[in-house]
């Protein structure tokens, strides 16, 4: 991590300290299946842990900043990052009906590079996760690879309340844009042996 990126994420929150007008907010990110638009495969999957490797807390998701810099918000999840990632995968399998509902073939796992929001300029959310398949006969990691996902949107304007709520649907679809990206990689789907059926 870049030292001009650890001082835009860590500064702002000492900054808030003696601000009164510095708040918190807390969210949920979420995952929105699209039907029809997805690609099936056997359910041959569970979902173990992920690990945090953000080197920050486990629920700080981001800062809101004025335009000149200011902080003024810092954005918090409900539940550990981990978790979230973690429950992410769970449902992209079950809608590609790949969630087992028993002993699953394969074990998917990872660490959490990155997940974050801010806002500088222009709202957006970051998500970056290493992914692990690992063959629950064998014990051995048959698939890892490092997925992103990034949104950015123009619509906020300074003024027209919190941007808050916008900044949990950018990364929300940051986050399922790298597990859909994941879990639909034809590499993926050829060491699992889950080529999409039609």
């Amino acid at each position: 991590m870049s030292i001009r990126r650890v001082l835009f994420r860590f500064l702002p929150l000492l900054a808030c300290l003696p601000l009164v007008q510095c708040t918190t907010s807390q969210v949920t990110l979420d995952y929105e299946p699209h039907p029809g638009q997805m690609l099936a495969g056997p359910p041959q999957f569970g979902v173990g842990s992920f690990t945090n490797g953000r080197d920050e807390e486990p629920t700080l998701l981001g800062t809101v900043r004025t335009p000149v810099g200011t902080p003024i918000e810092v954005v918090r999840t409900t539940i550990p990052i981990e978790t979230i990632v973690s429950n992410a995968f769970a449902h992209g399998l079950s809608a590609r009906g790949m969630l087992s509902a028993g002993t699953p073939s394969f074990v998917i796992t990872g660490e959490v590079m990155d997940l974050y929001c801010q806002q500088i300029v222009h709202p957006n959310g970051y998500a970056q996760i290493r992914v692990n398949a690992m063959s629950t006969s064998t014990g051995q990691i048959v698939f890892s690879k490092v997925f992103e996902g990034q949104r950015q949107s123009a619509a906020y304007r300074p003024g027209s309340g919190s941007p808050v709520p916008l900044l949990r649907d950018l990364t929300s679809r940051a986050l399922q844009d790298a597990v859909d990206k994941a879990l639909d990689d034809p590499e993926f789907r050829n060491r699992t042996g889950s080529v999409a059926a039609y």
